[in-house]
């Protein structure tokens, strides 16, 4: 039917006369297109519709002649290229793959081994050579390659999956799994093993993968580790199981600095198990062995639990205006109970209003404690650096940070004692403020008040991270000076100038150390300064060094380093001679010989030391000859057991009598040694007894 048409004016219908908006368009047709169009396909015409003029020429190869010249000119190129940047991998790589391209394999293999050469630690190149032999289908030249890497460098853990995935993807299952095994021996990080244990999975070995679990958190004794393999016995529906890995995990990580997050996982876990109970006996023994500063979102979650499981309403909001009222009391007894401090600081904080944390603060380190003494300090000192941590990290003002820094330090009467803890929080707060100048004037105003090891220490490592040796040198000797029985300071020193090739100036050093009247731990100098003129190869010098130490000392360890340095002490002139082969063995043997008879000397020496000035020292002199024994067993065919055997004493269990205060108090038994001139000196005294005995006796009868 035809529609009415309207009124008319003219020649126009009033419908004629309305203001029609645009209307937006719209995409009616959302199907793609047939044919699709892409930018590089788009690049790709335009470069092939250019006119001839513009386009670079192309080289067309005929016959055999032309493709050896091309060949010869591209290899050219590219040793020319070699030898101008002889440290580009990227041209290595380039050369390679072209003769790839080249079908000339050993020539590209040659390439690959030559670029190994030159830095054999960069895994690109180890990645791309294997990806080539695989490319072209030579496994078992790609085994060979992988092995190269994993052998060279254990650490770079790609290697280790793309070996994995090709031995996977040639269906050795066996292989691959024996490749995880001697990734396994690395102790790689958590994701190696998981890697593992997901392999494991894929082919159903549920119990593979729980033995691997067991590795794993033994490797990684970590509480992430722990939840995994909770919840990997979970999944396969294994809830007893999950279970008890949750409780060991408990007994081994109740301490740990995220022990938080395994209560929670445990919770969770036993309200899954419809075990309500059981999680809320979880929560209270969290709540009672976590610190708590760290036990906030632990509260959070047990309040929510109860809420849920149990019969309180609006616990939240009770326990904070409970809470809030009970510290205030408790401060108002005893403001200098600084727990009770740190509990209304935590409370406040997880409100969040600035002004009252800042108010609760203030009037926390007003509270000093009455006497100058360091154990009443200790705890009231974490307020401050709290209060600092907090305008640090949480408010973000750093004038109000320093301030702090400042006040504190200014209140602590370092005269009588300090806090190197502070003094070292101040200056790494500057140095994170990258005001380097500020930080070395805390550390050496801490120096010039209050010098401790923590800050020499720490001011030291400042220095040398930045490169200055020279600063290093001179705080390593005010710390000398102000500590000169400090082994350990005397070590590090030692060991920065050798770091620095600067063996005469450690070695004056330690000369220096070992001539102190007084040490802390002699033994640890000494060792140390033994262990530096072996790794010098000095072995005249470490001689010197052992028989001056004897002289000190008669230590039995003494003896026993003595003897294990010249049994092992070979020679090293010999390595590098231009012997025969023959002469350089039988060259090699008369040096072990040698090597073996000064250890004998040594050996010997100490026995007679203990035989003649410490005949007491029984036990002492036998586990010196069993440490020869050894040592005489260990040189194989040229080892002598005869010569300790004849020394080695006989074991005697004994009686003697206990004496305490009140007078005798029975016998205890005890280990005593019977050495062969000690059983000849018997006998002589038994058969002088006998003829003594028989000459009186014929007396008698006369």
């Amino acid at each position: 039917m035809a529609k009415e048409a309207g009124p008319t004016l003219g020649f126009l219908t009033l419908k004629d006369t309305e203001v029609k908006l645009p209307r937006p368009t719209r995409v009616k047709n959302k199907t793609p297109a047939p044919i699709q169009i892409t930018a590089e396909q788009i690049l790709r015409e335009a470069r092939e519709r250019q006119e001839a003029e513009i386009r670079p020429p192309k080289q067309k190869i005929t016959d055999a002649i032309e493709l050896s010249e091309y060949r010869l000119r591209k290899r050219k190129e590219f040793e020319d290229l070699i030898r101008r940047v002889r440290w580009n991998i990227s041209v290595w790589i380039k050369y390679a793959q072209w003769e790839e391209s080249q079908k000339d394999f050993n020539r590209a293999r040659s390439v690959w081994e030559r670029a190994l050469e030159v830095d054999y630690r960069n895994h690109t190149l180890w990645l791309k050579y294997a990806e080539v032999e695989m490319k072209n289908k030579f496994i078992n030249n790609a085994r060979n390659v992988w092995d190269r890497a994993v052998t060279l460098l254990p650490r770079v853990d790609q290697l280790w999956y793309k070996y994995i995935h090709m031995e996977e993807m040639l269906g050795n299952v066996a292989g691959a799994r024996q490749i995880f095994e001697r990734w396994m021996s690395w102790m790689p990080d958590q994701q190696g093993w998981l890697s593992y244990i997901k392999f494991e999975l894929r082919y159903n070995e549920i119990e593979r993968a729980r033995q691997i679990f067991e590795r794993f958190v033994q490797c990684h004794p970590k509480v992430a580790a722990w939840i995994r393999y909770a919840k990997f016995e979970m999944k396969n529906g294994e809830a007893a199981r999950s279970r008890n890995v949750y409780e060991r995990a408990v007994e081994k990580l109740a301490d740990d600095e995220e022990a938080e997050q395994l209560f929670f996982a445990f919770a969770e876990f036993e309200e899954r198990c419809k075990e309500s109970e059981r999680a809320r006996s979880i929560y209270k023994f969290a709540l009672d062995h976590i610190p708590k500063g760290r036990a906030e979102d632990l509260y959070r979650k047990f309040v929510a639990f109860e809420k849920q499981y149990g019969d309180k309403e609006g616990i939240e909001d009770a326990i904070v205006g409970k809470r809030r009222f009970q510290y205030e009391d408790e401060v108002r007894k005893n403001p200098l109970n600084y727990d009770s401090w740190f509990d209304f600081i935590r409370l406040e904080e997880n409100v969040g209003k600035k002004d009252r944390i800042r108010e609760v603060y203030e009037r926390a380190i007003s509270n000093v404690p009455p006497a100058e003494e360091k154990r009443y300090w200790q705890r009231y000192i974490y307020l401050w650096i709290n209060y600092a941590l907090y305008e640090e990290l949480d408010a973000e003002d750093v004038e109000r940070t320093r301030d702090v820094y400042r006040g504190c330090l200014k209140l602590i009467p370092h005269e009588k004692f300090s806090f190197a803890k502070l003094w070292l929080l101040a200056a790494q707060f500057e140095i994170r403020q990258l005001n380097l100048k500020a930080a070395r004037q805390i550390l050496g105003n801490a120096i010039g008040k209050a010098p401790k090891d923590k800050i020499f220490k720490k001011y030291i490592e400042i220095e040398l991270q930045l490169g200055n040796i020279g600063r290093g040198r001179k705080l390593y000797d005010k710390y000398l000076e102000w500590a000169p029985e400090n082994c350990y300071a005397w070590s590090k020193y030692a060991e920065l100038e050798r770091s620095l090739c600067e063996t005469e100036r450690a070695r004056a050093i330690f000369e220096l150390a070992i001539a102190q009247p007084a040490l802390d731990m002699p033994e640890l100098l000494w060792k140390a300064y033994v262990d530096f003129e072996i790794s010098e190869g000095e072995f005249e010098r470490t001689r010197e060094l052992y028989e001056r130490l004897l002289d000190r000392t008669k230590h039995l360890k003494v003896w026993i380093s003595y003897a294990k340095f010249e049994a092992s002490a070979m020679e090293e002139d010999a390595k590098g001679s231009d012997l025969a082969e023959d002469d350089l063995q039988e060259h090699h043997h008369e040096q072990k010989k040698q090597c073996i008879q000064h250890a004998r000397r040594v050996f010997e020496k100490a026995i007679n030391y203990y035989r003649t000035s410490a005949p007491e020292l029984k036990e002492e002199r036998a586990m010196l000859l069993e440490e020869w024994l050894n040592m005489e067993s260990s040189f194989g065919e040229l080892g002598d057991i005869s010569l300790v055997q004849a020394k080695l004493p006989k074991k005697l269990k004994k009686r003697r009598q206990m004496v305490s205060e009140d007078g005798p108090a029975g016998y205890e038994e005890y280990i005593d040694y019977m050495f062969p001139e000690e059983t000849q000196m018997t006998n002589l005294k038994i058969l002088e007894a006998a003829y003594k005995w028989k000459k009186q006796k014929i007396s008698d009868e006369d």
